[in-house]
């Protein structure tokens, strides 16, 4: 019999995939509950983790939920098999894996498209924040009517923190509606702004010379921009890379965005800049401790003279799709595992 705990599937959606394993051969059972990050738990947290995974002989686990760190895997001697999505998972720890032996298998998203979930996401945020939806659907549903104005976004500026896949992707959208495009990031020069345009479908310079995807420096990006949005890969190097240096320079009237991960901001300094109103508005989908404690600022902040402020609880990549997409592959894997045939896509 071979034991299998399935963590964090907030939306109920493994056990469609997971329900149809022979039960004569495999015993699931399913965490949706998500324990504080090993990092950041008490003692009395991470001795619970341990005690919920020591029985599993395999466990499922989705990205940015619980981190699988080297003290935790050390602790779990009956643990043959960690089963993951995405091409990548820093939550767990990889050589801790492979100094046990334990393999680390992926699954791929399944979605074609030219746009994918997290594109579409920080879009919608971009949007929502400058027309002020949430704003306006609680002013409405509290029996109020056209209590402000809504910011019109074509001719302004849109500054991309990280011209990557999908920096680009949302500056190429954000372009149709009429945005001039800049972007930096640490290493960042003009002509990898243009190729990274080209790579896009797009010309590096528009007919009146303008160039598509403008590098800048960075103090230029943050104090020129209407819309600020990062799109960064979460290391030790960016952790923390926005501070209150940058976001002062920003202009009262500038939104800032992030559906990247949270640590890439101290996030101390952008709540203070959202309660002195030092910009107009702020949209998250991404935090420091996910997900957010019940007392977490995050919960009330925003309105009554402060910045607006549009939250959501990382659903970029929480699309039915993929989600389901990447539980099928996993009991795929887990079969193959159980019959002794070669994993796909493993990371370690």
């Amino acid at each position: 019999m071979t034991t299998v705990a399935v963590l964090d599937d907030y939306q109920g959606c493994a056990r469609a995939h997971f329900d149809k394993l022979d039960p004569s051969k495999y015993q699931v059972a399913y965490f949706p509950k998500t324990l504080l990050p090993w990092n950041q738990a008490p003692q009395t947290v991470r001795d619970e983790l341990v005690r919920r995974l020591e029985p599993f002989d395999v466990i499922s686990t989705m990205r940015e939920r619980t981190p699988l760190p080297a003290e935790l895997i050390e602790r779990l001697p009956r643990l043959k098999l960690i089963l993951t999505n995405a091409a990548r998972n820093k939550a767990i720890d990889l050589d801790a894996c492979k100094a046990r032996g334990i393999p680390v298998a992926s699954a791929k998203d399944l979605r074609t498209g030219p746009v994918d979930s997290t594109t579409e996401h920080a879009v919608a945020m971009i949007l929502g924040i400058a027309r002020d939806l949430a704003g306006n659907d609680a002013a409405i549903k509290a029996g109020a009517w056209q209590t402000g104005f809504v910011t019109g976004l074509s001719g302004k500026t849109l500054g991309l923190v990280g011209l990557g896949r999908l920096g680009a992707s949302v500056g190429r959208i954000m372009g149709l509606f009429g945005m001039k495009v800049q972007a930096w990031s640490t290493n960042l020069t003009q002509e990898a702004a243009d190729e990274k345009a080209r790579d896009m479908g797009l010309p590096a310079e528009g007919p009146d010379g303008s160039k598509t995807f403008k590098a800048v420096s960075r103090d230029e990006l943050f104090s020129t921009s209407d819309v600020v949005t990062v799109h960064l890969v979460l290391s030790d190097r960016s952790r923390g890379l926005i501070t209150s240096q940058d976001l002062s320079q920003m202009k009262p009237s500038a939104f800032f965005v992030n559906t990247s991960r949270g640590p890439l901001v101290v996030e101390a300094d952008l709540l203070d800049a959202i309660k002195a109103r030092r910009i107009a508005g702020v949209a998250v989908d991404v935090y420091d401790v996910e997900p957010l404690p019940e007392d977490s600022p995050w919960r009330v902040i925003g309105g009554k003279g402060q910045s607006n402020v549009l939250v959501t609880p990382h659903i970029a990549y929480v699309e039915e799709t993929s989600i389901s997409g990447y539980y099928k592959q996993q009991v795929e894997n887990l079969e193959r595992w159980t019959s002794g045939e070669e994993l796909l896509n493993l990371l370690s």
